[in-house]
């Protein structure tokens, strides 16, 4: 059963009871993922570029888009509509087959990994983290790299709150640490 079929079969139903609501309409869903990928001080070498786009590419099943800087910044040299990163945005099906991909193939792979904070999911349910190693996921190859850059994931929801953002993620299946306490 993919994770779509879950969330509509197994997780609304949950939810509605969870958190008290009536309707489906009201219950949280995802909305997008985006993966970003910041180029930081590799702005100027056109091989990171490469990389990186391929990365995104290979990871995301689409082709990434350039983010540009809105305003100059001179301490970090950073002048107006220069290139600062790049970014995918999922929805639908993708994101449904990224999130699954994340869950049960990604983060096993991670190296003393412990899970996740619930301290990621912001006041609008909305959860964001990042990896060091882009090489945990299944498509990259680690004899292929040649550099090992980070992968900023961010997945919005329709939340409420930052409870009902809890709620869903935890039935979603993403593994939260149980040492860390919540604020």
């Amino acid at each position: 059963m993919s994770l779509q079929e879950k969330y509509t079969k197994n997780i609304v139903p949950e939810l509605k009871k969870e958190l008290k609501k009536t309707n489906n309409f009201d219950v949280p869903k995802m909305i997008k993922v985006v993966l970003n990928v910041g180029t930081g001080s590799h702005s100027k070498d056109p091989k990171f570029k490469e990389v990186a786009i391929a990365t995104l590419n290979r990871i995301s099943g689409q082709k990434p888009v350039e983010t540009l800087a809105k305003k100059s910044i001179s301490n970090f040299k950073v002048r107006e509509g220069m290139s600062v990163g790049l970014k995918v945005t999922l929805r639908g099906k993708r994101m449904y087959d990224f999130i699954d991909k994340l869950i049960n193939v990604a983060f096993p792979r991670m190296q003393d990994f412990r899970g996740i904070t619930t301290h990621c999911i912001d006041k609008s349910g909305n959860l964001t983290f990042g990896f060091k190693e882009h090489i945990i996921f299944p498509e990259i190859k680690t004899d292929e790299v040649e550099k090992v850059h980070g992968l900023e994931v961010s997945i919005l929801t329709n939340a409420a709150s930052r409870d009902d953002g809890v709620a869903l993620f935890t039935l979603l299946g993403f593994p939260f640490s149980k040492k860390i306490k919540d604020a």
